[in-house]
């Protein structure tokens, strides 16, 4: 493919910049630096406080959560009315930037709605399960020109039970150079992710316990009071934080262990955790919410979400896990999950997405 003149659309709740808050913004860094060294002309449309490395369009001068915290203002008038301000700015330059090409990595309804207007090409990427504006903007958007990828079966199938034409599945890529394969553990477990509910690192240590084997947490505290209430007490006996880590030293850390608990208690599109330790080599003892299985594969084992004691059925879980040959996560990765992968993908559909607007100009 030709170089093309590509605009990326970041979320803004969070800066695009290490340590990443979470799978978005990590996806948003190296999808950006992936396109650029393969030849791209890329700019990045997020918060101002953003990796100054990347080339950077602010949409916002600080990344919105600082000033309008999640848990206080989501779904909120105030809230509402700022993003979409925010985005009609964005799209205004966007449509005068001259890009061949809109990759947008967001969640809000007006970049779509603007790309069935204007018959600009674009590729959306979903990221999370649907939610009511974001759904409908999806299903009453797609086009020959504006095409939609979701991460999983699973994940698209949420969105349309017979997806038109216009959706596709591609998987998430990793660098699998940031998470270099072990060939042998040390005995414990690991989770990754952010501190908050829905991502269950309390299922986690309880498990853990009940194993009898030790467990280190990895990530940032996005819910202080969870964390204050439910997680610090029970740092104790072989269970530990150890802070939010740039991914370099995250993945020495998780390396070291012998398997990663992945631990979903919502409807999970993907894992980007599941995979990074994959990569090293862990087996995965998860819990099967969403696509996991999907995505885990032969490399884990799992605890239903609907069992009567679901942290004995992890632990359950974990004792399987820790007998898959580490060789088997990692091969899973290299075929499904690289970076390279995901990009050659992308780059296929930018294609299509420009093909569609060129027949509908025509």
């Amino acid at each position: 493919m030709r170089a093309l003149r590509i605009a990326v659309i970041g979320h803004l709740r969070h800066p695009i910049t290490r340590p990443f808050m979470g799978g978005m913004e990590a996806h948003t860094w190296h999808l950006v630096r992936g396109l650029q060294a393969r030849g791209h002309e890329v700019v990045l449309f997020a918060s101002g406080d953003s990796d100054p490395g990347l080339p950077l369009h602010p949409v916002i001068p600080r990344h919105y959560d600082l000033d309008y915290p999640w848990h206080d203002f989501r779904g909120t008038q105030r809230l509402n009315a700022l993003l979409s301000v925010w985005h009609e700015a964005m799209m205004r330059d966007i449509l005068a930037g001259g890009f061949d090409i809109i990759h947008n990595n967001g969640l809000h309804a007006l970049p779509l709605q603007t790309a069935a207007w204007q018959r600009v090409a674009m590729l959306t990427s979903l990221h999370v399960p649907p939610f009511h504006t974001l759904r409908k903007a999806v299903q009453d958007c797609v086009a020959p020109w504006s095409l939609v990828t979701a991460c999983t079966g699973r994940h698209l199938a949420d969105y349309w039970p017979a997806p038109p034409p216009q959706a596709h599945v591609q998987s998430n890529g990793i660098d699998l150079a940031d998470w270099p394969f072990r060939a042998a553990g040390n005995g414990q477990a690991v989770w990754a992710g952010r501190i908050t509910p829905n991502k269950g690192p309390h299922l986690a240590i309880a498990a853990a316990r009940l194993a009898g084997i030790p467990l280190t947490l990895f990530g940032a505290i996005e819910d202080e009071s969870y964390f204050r209430d439910q997680i610090r007490p029970v740092l104790s006996g072989g269970i530990r934080y150890a802070g939010h880590l740039e991914s370099h030293d995250l993945a020495q850390q998780i390396g070291r262990a012998s398997v990663a608990l992945f631990t979903p208690l919502w409807d999970e599109p993907f894992g980007l955790a599941a995979i990074e330790a994959m990569a090293c080599g862990l087996p995965v003892a998860a819990i099967r919410n969403g696509a996991v299985d999907e995505v885990i594969g032969e490399a884990g084992a799992y605890a239903a979400p609907d069992a009567p004691d679901l942290a004995r059925a992890l632990a359950q879980a974990i004792a399987r896990a820790v007998k898959i040959p580490r060789h088997i996560p990692r091969a899973r990765v290299e075929r499904l999950f690289s970076l390279d992968r995901m990009l050659d993908g992308y780059q296929a559909l930018y294609h299509d997405a420009m093909a569609g607007r060129a027949a509908n100009a025509a």
